[in-house]
């Protein structure tokens, strides 16, 4: 099954998602799937996928303890512990227990922003880089785009052949931790605001 836009999931009656999932093993700390059901009412196959990623990925633990265990005459329950919480932000990772890559870059750049002040595209790839994960130009020049159009960033010195225009991020626009997205129809969501804040049509590029 496809994965529902983040922007439709997150303004769900009932939020799904990671995050959700983690806030909910960070609250019961040792747990069954359907313990986390009851929390988020998110489907128990997406429940435990995730939780297998984390247990690969050292953040959990699988709990073999006869006392935790309840009577059911179809299977006796799994058990889970929190034994690596790494605060509020919940860990992106494969069910393997890979880190997750995409939107990393977006990331680094979102957080880079705020200490640099005033950049290129081209300085804030370099920035923003790390040994894990390089920023790309080209991925730099397209963020920046969507970010001035959306009104995060002002544009302090047009671009022009050869020479890249400079940005700087509106810090009244700084919403939070988490990267603004640039989804598939090239729209803009900010998951700290849970909404979408630009369209394409807003401005006719569509």
């Amino acid at each position: 099954m496809a994965r529902k836009p983040v922007h439709l999931t997150a303004t769900a009656r009932h939020p799904q998602g990671r995050q959700v999932i983690w806030e909910a093993i960070r609250h019961l700390r040792r747990f069954r799937v359907t313990d986390i059901e009851d929390e988020t009412r998110i489907k128990h196959a997406t429940i435990k996928t995730y939780l297998q990623g984390l247990t690969n990925a050292g953040y959990l633990r699988q709990v073999d303890d006869d006392a935790l265990r309840i009577s059911d005459k179809r299977y006796q329950p799994l058990w889970w512990e929190l034994i690596n919480d790494i605060g509020v932000e919940a860990p992106r990772v494969t069910k393997s227990g890979d880190a997750v890559t995409q939107g990393r870059g977006r990331e680094q750049m979102w957080r880079t922003m705020r200490i640099i002040g005033d950049f290129s595209t081209r300085e804030l790839a370099v920035q923003a880089s790390t040994e894990q994960h390089a920023v790309m130009d080209n991925e730099a020049k397209d963020y920046c785009h969507h970010l001035a159009r959306a009104g995060y960033l002002l544009c302090t010195q047009p671009g022009r052949p050869c020479h890249p225009g400079r940005y700087r991020l509106l810090p009244s626009r700084y919403s939070g931790p988490h990267a603004p997205q640039i989804q598939r129809i090239k729209q803009v969501f900010d998951p700290n605001l849970q909404k979408v804040v630009w369209r394409p049509e807003e401005s006719g590029d569509e």
